[in-house]
């Protein structure tokens, strides 16, 4: 019986893959770093240091995530006005975290069209 290893913590190549992987998803560089997109629209960015992600999200829930779990999200200063938050890659729990993040983020960007064909995209069971 082979011994159980923890799963290792997501990393940029994680990200990409699993951004990659969402529908009409394409990668350009802005800002000097990766940006994942949607319909042209940026759902995703990998910046700095590629230990952390920029992610989509409504400024309450933004700011209730800061609060309640620092060590995981945070607000860069320069995004403070805009719905985006940042996610610390290491606090994550699996990929599985990761998927649900980019798929709500990538559900904020993405057209109608995508949002009706992939209805069920990265939400949570029994949603």
């Amino acid at each position: 019986m082979a011994a159980a290893t923890l799963p290792a913590m997501p990393d940029a190549e994680d990200v990409r893959r699993i951004a990659l992987s969402l529908p009409d998803t394409t990668e350009k560089v802005a800002w000097s770093m990766p940006t994942f997109r949607v319909a042209e629209k940026m759902f995703a960015t990998l910046p700095e240091d590629e230990t952390s992600i920029a992610v989509r999200c409504p400024k309450e829930e933004r700011d209730e995530l800061a609060l309640a779990e620092p060590e995981k999200f945070w607000i860069a200063d320069h995004e403070a006005q805009f719905a985006w938050v940042r996610v610390r890659l290491a606090a994550l729990e699996d990929e599985g975290e990761l998927h649900d993040i980019l798929a709500d983020s990538w559900r904020q960007a993405a057209p109608t069209r995508l949002l009706e064909t992939h209805p069920r995209l990265g939400r949570p069971p029994g949603a």
